[in-house]
């Protein structure tokens, strides 16, 4: 079974986010889903990383199927969740003053997918991902954050790490590496 890897981005995050789509090879089975707080702004993101990566980038769609070697990005203004084979969007309460956050995709994909999730949290300015990021590992999971020393605003990560501990926190080109590898199974 593929995995699902989620990712949490925020305030300094896009170079370390890039690194990481640039790392996945073009026989990536895992199945990427990726939210940045970008609020009600538009966002390039889609276009960005489909420039620098080998593997489809698209806003997600509420409904839409989960395909294997695909990257789905939040859309502004839209929690994205994981349900068993598809892909729910809604505007619901915001999650530490944002919407899209990671919570609830990361919560929502441990509970669906348990063991097969690997999270990682990039650079950001508040605690989002903190809670996502224990569920995560309480089903099995696998929690990965950016090296608190090289985070442009290293909250996010460090959140993260205090109240769950995921493993030791690693670089951008280290997470990226690792990603990749995780891509094509654990």
């Amino acid at each position: 079974m593929s995995p699902i890897i989620v990712i949490a981005t925020s305030a300094g995050g896009l170079g370390p986010l890039m690194r990481i789509v640039e790392a996945l090879p073009s026989t990536c089975r895992a199945s990427v889903f990726i939210v940045q707080h970008i609020g009600t702004h538009r966002s390039d993101l889609p276009d960005i990383l489909t420039q620098r990566g080998n593997l489809p980038v698209a806003f997600a769609r509420h409904g839409e199927a989960i395909e294997s070697g695909h990257i789905y990005v939040a859309p502004p203004d839209h929690h994205m969740r994981l349900r068993f084979g598809a892909i729910s969007l809604d505007r619901g309460v915001k999650f530490h003053f944002a919407r899209p956050a990671a919570d609830p995709l990361f919560i929502s994909a441990a509970k669906t997918y348990g063991e097969r999730v690997v999270g990682v949290v990039l650079s950001g300015a508040n605690i989002d991902g903190a809670e996502g990021m224990r569920a995560i590992t309480a089903h099995g999971g696998l929690g990965l954050v950016q090296d608190l020393e090289e985070a442009e605003h290293p909250e996010m990560p460090s959140a993260a790490v205090r109240r769950d501990h995921p493993e030791a926190p690693l670089t951008s080109d280290r997470l990226a590496e690792r990603v990749a590898a995780l891509c094509v199974g654990r």
